[in-house]
Formats: structure tokens, C-alpha cells, sequence
């Protein structure tokens, strides 16, 4: 018969072997799959990306161009968060920044951004990549279930006088019923719009076109 100090070492023992053997399933599994996780989420980041640029006019990987928006900009663009902004090149020349933003004062909270412009500060497209909004309602803003982000394509500095919604004297439509959604979005593409307008020079190199 085992004593009880023989006892509670052999069960130690055997609970030390399970958890070696879990330790090294997981981390064999961690090594066979994080590079393909790692993989695929860069794709599904360039790939989100690459729709607020035009198709073919950039050469380099997006995400890792990923930069620190500078405090004054980001003040500027009305957010207390930390953001980012990617640099497109093709042929090693700038041809486009992606913004991300924020807009705090969606219906249900903060709606996240990424906004493309061209080297001119026209917007090329922009994206809501999160939110909250009402489904159904508010959540027209996504591209996947309406056209309505489609209406900032071509915008730039000089619409920035009118670029609020139709409803408060401005050039953007809405939803009837859903206003406070596309006011955020409007309101935050406008400032990005702004920001770059007047820091241009510090965010592109000069020899851009």
C-alpha cells in the first residue's frame, strides 16, 4: 500500500505529463498555423485597403507602409484616438495615402474609417470597416449594403464648404430616419479631407505630382 506522500507525487507526476504534452499539442499547433494565420490576415488588410485606392496604381505591400499619424493631424482630424495613415508608391512614386479615422458621435457610438485619396486630396474612396450602427437602419453606411459611401468618390478640398448632408445645407445625402450615422461619416471624411488639405506637405514627399 502507497503511502500518501507517494501518492500525491505520483498524481503530481502524471499532472506535470499532461501538461507537458498540452503544452507542446499547442505549441506544435501554434508553429504549423501561425504563419498561414499571419498570412491570411494580410491579405484580408490589403485587400481592404486596396479598395479606397484605384486598381493597379500601387506596387508595394499597404499594411506595411503603416505610419503614426502626427499629433497636429490627428488633432485635426478630430479624434483622440491613435491613428494611421498607408502610403501607396508604384514605380517608387507616391500615388495615394489611406487615412484611418474615427467618427465618435455615430447613433451607436464610434464608426472606424479608412478613407484613400488621391495625391490631389480628392477622396477615391472610403470605407467603413466598423461600427455599431443599427441594423438596417444605420447601417447603410457600409459599402456592402448600400452605395451611399460611393457619393465622396471625386470629392475634394473644394467641396469642403458644402460637405455636410443635404438636411443641414450641404451636398450629401442620407437615409431618412438614419441621419446621425451619415452625419458622423460625413462630418469625419470632410475633416480628413480638410487635414490633408492643409498638411500636405508634411505627408507627401515633394516630388509628388
Amino acid at each position: 500500500m502507497r503511502r500518501p506522500w507517494q501518492q500525491a507525487q505520483r498524481s503530481a507526476l502524471i499532472l506535470a505529463g499532461f501538461a507537458a504534452t498540452a503544452t507542446l499539442l499547442l505549441g506544435g499547433t501554434w508553429l504549423a498555423t501561425h504563419r498561414i494565420v499571419a498570412a491570411n490576415e494580410l491579405a484580408a488588410q490589403s485587400a481592404l485597403l486596396a479598395q479606397t485606392l484605384p486598381a493597379a496604381s500601387f506596387d508595394n505591400v499597404l499594411p506595411a507602409s503603416r505610419q503614426p499619424l502626427p499629433p497636429a493631424i490627428q488633432q485635426a482630424f478630430g479624434s483622440r484616438e491613435a491613428l494611421a495613415f498607408y502610403t501607396a508608391r508604384r514605380q517608387g512614386r507616391v500615388s495615394g495615402l489611406v487615412f484611418e479615422n474615427v467618427a465618435p458621435d455615430g447613433y451607436s457610438g464610434r464608426i472606424r474609417l479608412l478613407i484613400g485619396l488621391l495625391p490631389d486630396g480628392s477622396v477615391h474612396a472610403v470605407r467603413v470597416v466598423k461600427h455599431q450602427e443599427t441594423p438596417g437602419l444605420g447601417d447603410y453606411i457600409e459599402i456592402a449594403r448600400s452605395e451611399w459611401a460611393r457619393q465622396f468618390d471625386g470629392k475634394g478640398a473644394a467641396n469642403l464648404p458644402t460637405w455636410r448632408l443635404r438636411k443641414d445645407g450641404g451636398d450629401f445625402d442620407y437615409v431618412s430616419g438614419a441621419t446621425v450615422s451619415a452625419r458622423a461619416v460625413t462630418a469625419a471624411v470632410g475633416r480628413t479631407v480638410a487635414a490633408f488639405h492643409h498638411y500636405r506637405a508634411a505627408l507627401l514627399p515633394r516630388d509628388t505630382p
